[in-house]
């Protein structure tokens, strides 16, 4: 447990990341996210990701974003995947009176790694984007866009807490992101993602998690925040094609 006590030691500099001028201003807000997360393998060292997001404000009273995110997984072994891809969101308007959403367009790539400590399972995630996202004025698109690259690292910690491995176990996960470009002079503190809640199996194939997540997330402006208190439902889905070995004539 010591490593794990290291990882979390340095995270705690993370979750108070831009915090401290006395003219912040911080908006509470109440969500709820729900996600389909799938890796299908079709080769021994191959693999597809597709995810599927719906986050909703309270609880699905009006809609913040849609996003969809694809990409291909290069994955040597059990504990390492390496993905590249391209992701979409559509982003609800915030303005009152507004009903256009805003565009965004991603690219990304990222490297996985689980490992295990006595029986916590790590999961470790290290993910680069580059996003274009569309700028708007008077409910209507501009034709400009921001352009910045984003760094995410994610450190996830799965702790059973039941010798029945068909219950739950506990999930606590946290993760910074930081993101660079002309236009991010006040915010290189993007967000940050805690998350607390539980993971269980549904089938051998098919898990989810529920719990509680707190995003707090810094605007462009540098005094302006966001502090959603977040109910979040996500479910993972990995699968393999089943492919027939060639006959030779």
């Amino acid at each position: 447990m010591k490593n794990l006590s290291k990882v979390l030691v340095l995270l705690f500099p993370f979750l108070i990341f831009g915090q401290g001028t006395s003219k912040k201003e911080v908006n509470q807000q109440v969500q709820t996210w729900v996600s389909l997360n799938t890796v299908t393998k079709f080769a021994e060292h191959w693999g597809v990701v597709a995810d599927v997001h719906l986050r909703e404000n309270e609880f699905f009273e009006s809609n913040n974003f849609y996003f969809l995110r694809g990409g291909v997984s290069y994955i040597p072994n059990a504990s390492v995947s390496i993905t590249g891809g391209y992701a979409h969101m559509w982003l609800a308007p915030t303005k009152e009176g507004w009903s256009t959403y805003a565009d965004e367009n991603r690219v990304y790539e990222q490297v996985q790694l689980a490992t295990k400590v006595g029986k916590v399972s790590i999961l470790q995630r290290l993910r680069n984007e580059q996003r274009w996202q569309e700028k708007m004025a008077n409910d209507e698109p501009t034709g400009e866009l921001r352009f910045t690259d984003r760094i995410r690292y994610l450190a996830s910690f799965t702790i059973p807490i039941f010798t029945d491995k068909k219950m739950p176990s506990l999930v606590v996960s946290d993760e910074l992101l930081i993101h660079f470009g002309k236009e991010a002079v006040y915010n290189t503190f993007d967000q940050n993602r805690l998350f607390i809640g539980i993971k269980q199996n549904i089938t051998p194939k098919l898990s989810y998690d529920l719990g509680y997540m707190n995003v707090y997330q810094q605007k462009y402006s540098g005094y302006q925040y966001d502090m959603n208190h977040t109910i979040r439902l996500f479910f993972y889905l990995n699968t393999t094609l089943k492919h027939k070995i060639p006959e030779h004539s």
